[in-house]
């Protein structure tokens, strides 16, 4: 290895590891070995701008990665539990929310789940199939984090971290980019800062207000996949329910999802929730099935002549606690036998069409993505650049594409991060 390379590794490393890295003499360091133009300015090292750099730099580009966090890709490191849920193997356009549904087809297509799977096997990181589609490390996210690091040094990519953007220009067909670190030229300028959900991790607006700079439209934002808080009353009624699970079908506006849903001491959560909370707007009904597998009319018929209280049958197919809840305040219960055919019926009904009223989310400290964003008409879906500025790109979250739970967002980070470093 020559020593310009080692210098970079070096560097790349010293970026990411070093707990001082900060120090005014490591920032001299650094400043002295980056060069103030390049040909690519990327703002973000999340999923999507780390992918867009390796693409970036295997083309030949001279790229630099501005993060405001102290290290790469805290998203990633949290995604799947720590196993990161990488992407999804079943993904097509119809698992995305976006004004426009088709904008995702192109790069989806240049870039697919199996291009991926073939990175992680060139790394030697092993991955299963959890189940619809699912796919996770055996390990831990920390290994699909390291092997994009372990690329951009390959590919000869510049980064500095804890760097704040304080004004970007535009002239003569450069972007200048005014940092806590010096300032910055390039041709190419990509936006890939995500969403506002999860500020913890660190998430800002700074993508959007880059956009309305530019005259660029952005979709009003809300956060998704986030859990769901009932009203005044529910709460208090359901709030000791906190931590039972149950398996259910929850729909809205002709939008269905299964799977667990989960009681907290605020409303509900678990996968079926956080799906239809993307679809979910305040004012709007859900509707949870919580026999999905059976049919509750016909079990009562069967069990007609029997001296069982209703509650007690329900909790032989539900949690305990919430068939004894639920029966007090939805049903009178009795023994069966008691129960005429119109009673079967209306409490069938209940069961299948249980109606909550959520009152709001838990906003973007709970959401694990933000839908809305940069409007996909000033966008080509080919290359992820602006129509009307050229050289300012925008990827992955930012951006108005939303997936569902399951791997599609990180999937989507992996397409629109190739196909605008192949262009950029």
């Amino acid at each position: 290895m020559n020593s310009a390379k080692l210098d970079r590794h070096t560097l790349f490393l010293i970026n990411i590891f070093s707990s001082d890295l900060f120090s005014n003499k490591r920032v001299k360091y650094l400043m002295q070995k980056i060069s103030a133009e390049k040909d690519v300015i990327i703002i973000g090292a999340g999923a999507s701008g780390l992918m867009c750099s390796i693409t970036a730099g295997k083309r030949g580009r001279s790229v630099l990665i501005l993060e405001h966090n102290e290290k790469p890709g805290k998203k990633i490191r949290a995604s799947g539990g720590g196993r990161s849920n990488f992407t999804n193997i079943n993904i097509q356009a119809e698992n995305y929310i976006s004004n426009n549904r088709n904008f995702c087809k192109s790069a989806l297509s240049r870039f697919t789940p199996h291009d991926f799977m073939r990175m992680l096997d060139t790394h030697d990181i092993r991955y299963y199939e959890k189940e619809n589609g699912q796919m996770f490390c055996e390990k831990s996210s920390f290994e699909i984090l390291k092997m994009l690091q372990d690329e951009c040094v390959k590919a000869g990519i510049d980064n500095l971290f804890k760097c704040r953007i304080s004004k970007i220009n535009q002239e003569e067909g450069l972007f200048d980019v005014s940092t806590s670190a010096g300032d910055f030229k390039s041709g190419s300028l990509v936006i890939a800062t995500g969403g506002i959900s999860y500020p913890a991790l660190g998430a800002t607006d700074i993508g959007y207000r880059i956009a309305k700079q530019f005259g660029i439209r952005v979709v009003p934002t809300k956060p998704c996949l986030v859990p769901l808080v009932f009203s005044g009353e529910n709460r208090k009624v359901f709030s000791d329910l906190s931590g039972v699970s149950i398996n259910a079908t929850v729909s809205c506006k002709k939008i269905s999802f299964t799977g667990n849903i989960l009681f907290t001491h605020n409303g509900l959560s678990g996968p079926a929730i956080l799906q239809i909370a993307s679809y979910w707007n305040k004012g709007d009904d859900i509707l949870i099935n919580l026999l999905p597998d059976i049919d509750a009319y016909e079990l009562f018929i069967s069990k007609r002549d029997s001296k069982t209280e209703m509650k007690n049958l329900l909790a032989e197919y539900l949690p305990k606690r919430f068939a004894s809840e639920w029966s007090e305040i939805y049903i009178h219960s009795k023994p069966l036998y008691q129960y005429n055919d119109k009673e079967f019926r209306s409490i069938a009904d209940k069961l299948h069409n249980w109606i909550v009223t959520p009152e709001a989310t838990e906003g973007y400290d709970k959401a694990e993505v933000t839908s809305g964003g940069i409007d996909t008409d000033e966008l080509s879906s080919k290359t992820m650049e602006s129509k009307k500025v050229k050289g300012l790109y925008f990827i992955g979250e930012v951006v108005d594409v939303t997936g569902q739970l399951g791997g599609y967002n990180l999937q989507w980070a992996w397409s629109s991060g190739y196909a605008a470093g192949q262009y950029v």
